[in-house]
């Protein structure tokens, strides 16, 4: 793969700015503060994107970093590259990482940028497996002993895993503290725990299938409907019914009735007078008891005048006293007798009065007419008869009432159960709610619990293979020497011995991670080489990793910023001829001084010169 060129929109101090390569080697010459190092930054960002971190994190990150100086574009730009043959633009917008958008220039068509086109594109580098091979910073200063310590870490990780980012040791003591983190992580209760949920659940489950928890509340209520309704249908006929009764029973107590005997005995003694009065009525229209009267009376009167007359006389005769005595008491019983028939006459009067006032008062209140007769006379009869069968009928009425009453009652008596029943219902039904939700809540926590012992599972098995990495770093680190033998003989020793221009055949690791330099007569320990000399050897070990991990013949370009600071002429003389016998793909230099254009051009190398 070749870059072709760049055009950045907006993108750190650079604005509107359009950059070319070419194939072969191609130096970037720029002052300090040129920018170099933001564009070697949008470069990575174009191939790579770029990670917008939160919090505190976010005012240091690349994003702000590099936001641009002047608001007259987008945060975004493109890069055309050549790959395989074919020609793809890639363009970003920084500002949202979803505006990502891949172009196969030479078809004519948009590509979707997946994460499989991304690898092939990238020959299957990821962005720290790039930032430690092909793109190369300012080579390592650092102090010999420090210079070591990296070469050995990195050597011991390049052959255990071909990442130049990792370190063993540290990698070892990073497992260590991420084992202890994961066993601090463990929930040891949550297993019995757990299997006291389960228990807990088990007997709900069965409480709540016993028969009182079965819910018959709607059955109940509506039988207490019906009830309440019956009850109150019965409540209503009875209040009719008890109305009428009273309706009847003011009709007899205003007629002075009580009782059937009540009513019989009054028409008895109704039809006894009205007998009486025909009787009186009879005897008053009789004349012959009028004339014994008078005739008694007139009797009397002759027999006394007689009397008189024969006492008067009686001097006359000896018979004049006997019979003047005999008239005399003849008289008498006439007059007795007259007296006697005056006062039946008189009694018989009053009687047929009496009983004709009775029978008047009678009539005229049982049927509004005073007139007595034997029509009257019968339909008093009936009135009565009307008022016995009123009083049957409120007999019956008020049994009615009375079984109605009991009926209701029974009622009532079944509406208050039901309304028991309904209350013990909804207390069932409460205590299984609540037993629902404590079910519920136990189903929650045992879910909880199931995740967290699952988890725990999940904790045991990294512990596992954090266990398993470590018996593995372990074992790999006593073979390094002979598993990395090869590779550093066919790649990093070759390189060695061009880029110190013979002065080292190779170098080489034993089990220990110390690296020697071979001389033709002796091994040298790296530490007591000059730190120039390490970072030849730095630079050969990223140059051999890069052709390591990249997949197929089209590598990607090698990229240095400001790489060469600390080499002396010669060093950085021999390290270009070096690089351009070594690596046959493009080559980008970053750097503030003039001398790599000068060296180049002195000793003939064909190179492109940009300057920014």
């Amino acid at each position: 793969m070749r870059l072709l060129d760049v055009y950045i929109s907006g993108f750190g101090k650079f604005h509107d700015k359009s950059i070319s390569f070419e194939d072969g080697l191609n130096i970037i010459y720029g002052k300090n503060e040129a920018g170099k190092s933001t564009l070697h930054t949008f470069i990575r960002s174009m191939l790579f994107g770029m990670e917008r971190l939160r919090g505190r994190a976010a005012k240091t990150d690349s994003y702000s970093q590099f936001l641009p100086w002047e608001n007259k574009g987008g945060y975004e730009g493109r890069l055309r590259l050549e790959k395989d043959g074919k020609v793809y633009r890639i363009e970003r917008n920084f500002q949202n990482s979803k505006e990502f958008v891949i172009v196969d220039e030479t078809l004519g068509r948009e590509i979707e940028p997946t994460r499989a086109f991304m690898d092939s594109l990238l020959n299957g580098l990821s962005e720290t497996a790039y930032i430690n091979t092909i793109s190369i910073g300012q080579l390592k200063s650092a102090t010999d002993a420090g210079m070591v310590a990296e070469l050995r870490n990195y050597i011991a990780n390049l052959n255990t895993s071909g990442n130049m980012a990792l370190n063993i040791t540290k990698a070892t003591a990073f497992l260590k503290t991420q084992r202890k983190s994961l066993e601090s992580q463990i929930v040891p209760e949550a297993a019995r725990s757990y299997a006291a949920l389960l228990g807990e659940i088990r007997n709900i489950e069965k409480e709540i299938t016993l028969p009182e928890y079965e819910n018959h509340l709607t059955g109940y209520r509506k039988q207490r409907e019906q009830v309440s309704k019956s009850i109150a249908e019965k409540q209503q006929e009875k209040e009719e019914l008890l109305q009428k009764i009273a309706r009847g029973r003011q009709l007899l107590n205003s007629n002075q009735f009580t009782d059937g005997d009540s009513i019989a005995s009054y028409e008895s003694d109704a039809k006894a007078v009205y007998s009486k009065y025909q009787a009186a009525r009879d005897a008053c229209s009789r004349g012959a008891s009028k004339l014994l009267m008078i005739l008694a009376f007139a009797g009397c009167a002759a027999c006394l005048a007689g009397c008189g007359v024969l006492t008067f006389l009686s001097p006359l005769g000896s018979l004049s006293p006997v019979l003047a005595l005999g008239a005399g008491a003849a008289g008498i019983l006439l007059l007795t007798a007259g007296f006697i028939l005056a006062f039946k006459r008189n009694s018989v009067k009053k009687e047929f009065n009496y009983s004709s006032k009775l029978l008047q008062e009678i009539f005229s209140r049982h049927l509004g007419d005073s007139s007595i007769s034997s029509q009257a006379m019968d339909a008093f009869c009936q009135r009565m008869a009307e008022y016995a069968r009123l009083h049957t009928t409120l007999v019956k009425s008020e049994e009615t009432a009375s079984a109605l009453a009991k009926e209701i009652g029974s009622l009532q008596e079944q509406q208050t159960t039901c309304t028991e029943v309904i209350e013990k219902q909804q207390r069932a039904q409460w205590e299984l709610e609540q037993k629902l939700e404590h079910l519920s809540n136990c189903k929650n926590q045992a879910q909880a619990l199931r995740q967290v012992l699952a988890e725990n599972d999940r904790l045991s098995q990294e512990i596992a293979a954090i266990d398993l990495a470590q018996e593995t770093m372990t074992s790999l680190s006593t073979s390094i020497r002979n598993s990395f033998g090869l590779y550093l003989n066919k790649e990093a020793s070759q390189l060695i011995h061009q880029i110190t221009g013979g002065i080292y055949n190779s170098m080489s690791v034993d089990e220990n991670l110390h690296v020697f330099m071979n001389t033709k007569t002796k091994l040298v320990p790296l530490n007591q080489v000059s730190s120039g000399t390490m970072d030849q050897v730095y630079l050969a070990l990223r140059l051999a990793a890069a052709k390591l991990i990249q997949k197929g013949e089209d590598s990607l370009p090698l990229i240095f910023d400001d790489s060469f600071v600390l080499y002396d002429d010669e060093r950085l003389r021999t390290a270009l001829r070096w690089l351009v016998k070594a690596y046959p793909g493009q080559i980008i230099i970053f750097t503030c001084h003039q001398r790599e254009a000068q060296m180049l051009t002195a000793n003939q190398i064909p190179y492109h010169l940009i300057s920014i």
